[in-house]
């Protein structure tokens, strides 16, 4: 009888221990969320990835001429994701030395790690607001918003919505047998030394929990992003919330 007791006594712990552990926007109601839950939501959970993607290389002059291009393309994703003295070190033409020690950083592909959020899930929204952390301040629009946080540069001119305009045609939304979604705009916002992306997507894609999983894909000057999303992971109060 005193082993039965002890491990029911351990049983009872054990399934406390993971209550506790659930996360807050499952174990708790959005008005007792505290701002270390919301911060948590905005970190960790199913709508916020850390996503490792990659800085392709630069193109050979040689490489870039066969395109029909002169110079190196400038604009987000281009200028300013090389690191400062990531330049050849020996060859005054790295692209065509021999790829030995004249190799520099930036003729090579480079990995970088960012952050994508869902911003048009509303508990995303109301950790933001729970926290104090702003979204970007996009244009008005209904529709799925997905920022990519954490590009590289500084200092662009423009309206958000044309420094986006390249970047357009070079998303989607992913899903097994269905029609990729493309953005009907993409809007760029400065943050700090970083940039900020923001796609919007149409409500008419209509996603659904059975599709079950959505991956979103972009490409940002030389960066490429690639991120799968589990949709059963991303119900809030019983609803599916993107």
């Amino acid at each position: 009888m005193r082993s039965f007791a002890i491990q029911s006594a351990c049983l009872i712990v054990a399934a406390a221990g993971l209550m506790a552990a659930d996360p807050a926007w499952r174990s708790k109601p959005a008005a007792e969320w505290t701002e270390e839950d919301a911060r948590q939501i905005l970190a960790r959970s199913p709508w916020v990835k850390e996503n490792r993607a990659v800085i392709t290389r630069r193109l050979t002059e040689d490489q870039l001429r066969d395109g029909g291009q002169m110079g190196q393309p400038r604009g987000v994703g281009n200028e300013g994701v090389d690191p400062k003295g990531s330049g050849p070190t020996v060859s005054p033409n790295v692209f065509s030395g021999p790829g030995g020690d004249d190799r520099s950083a930036r003729s090579l592909a480079q990995p970088i790690t960012l952050k994508l959020v869902w911003e048009s899930a509303l508990p995303v929204q109301l950790a933001e607001l729970k926290s104090h952390e702003a979204e970007p301040p996009t244009l008005e629009g209904d529709g799925y918003r997905i920022a990519v946080y954490g590009i590289p540069g500084a200092g662009f001119k423009g309206e958000p919505e044309e420094l986006g305009k390249p970047l357009k045609s070079l998303a989607a939304l992913k899903r097994e047998g269905k029609k990729d979604v493309k953005p009907v705009s993409v809007e760029v916002f400065q943050r700090g030394s970083g940039l900020v992306v923001v796609y919007l997507f149409p409500l008419s894609a209509e996603i659904a929990r059975k599709d079950r999983q959505i991956r979103f894909e972009a490409q940002i000057g030389r960066i490429v992003v690639a991120q799968t999303f589990d949709l059963s992971e991303m119900e809030f109060m019983g609803k599916l919330e993107l």
